[in-house]
């Protein structure tokens, strides 16, 4: 996902406000309107991954939809691991992609993560957190 809006001198901006970056990239308004219709509460936790998981893709046969879902499971996959593994910290490459780097400087791409997700369930979300929780 490129995020042109934000521009080179907004990314770098963006350094100095990390918050104000997660918190944009936290909002995955479709991804979270979706999941409140079937009863998911999204509170930013590896817990929710798992309910993410669980829920029937009836998505999936909407090809304006998918792009937009999976762009949002990817970020929403991201601000969890932010969240709550030590370290972890939002970054762009240099086509402007957002990725979460790691302590060791690891980066994840997450968006493609959600893409993969939305698109087929595999890999589960919670597996791919999983996966970055345990280094």
């Amino acid at each position: 996902m490129n995020i042109p809006f934000l521009g080179k001198r907004r990314v770098g901006a963006g350094a100095r406000d990390p918050e104000g970056i997660a918190g944009l990239l936290a909002e995955c308004g479709l991804l979270r309107s979706l999941a409140d219709r079937e009863g998911v509460r999204l509170d930013d936790s590896p817990a929710s991954l798992e309910q993410l998981d669980q829920m029937l893709p009836r998505w999936r046969d909407d090809e304006e939809i998918l792009p937009w879902l999976g762009n949002d499971a990817g970020l929403y996959l991201g601000t969890v691991i932010v969240r709550t593994v030590p370290g972890a910290a939002w970054a762009f490459t240099e086509d402007g992609q957002p990725v979460v780097r790691l302590v060791l400087g690891r980066e994840c791409e997450v968006v493609a993560a959600g893409h993969q997700w939305a698109a087929t369930g595999a890999p589960e979300l919670s597996q791919a957190y999983a996966e970055v929780a345990e280094g």
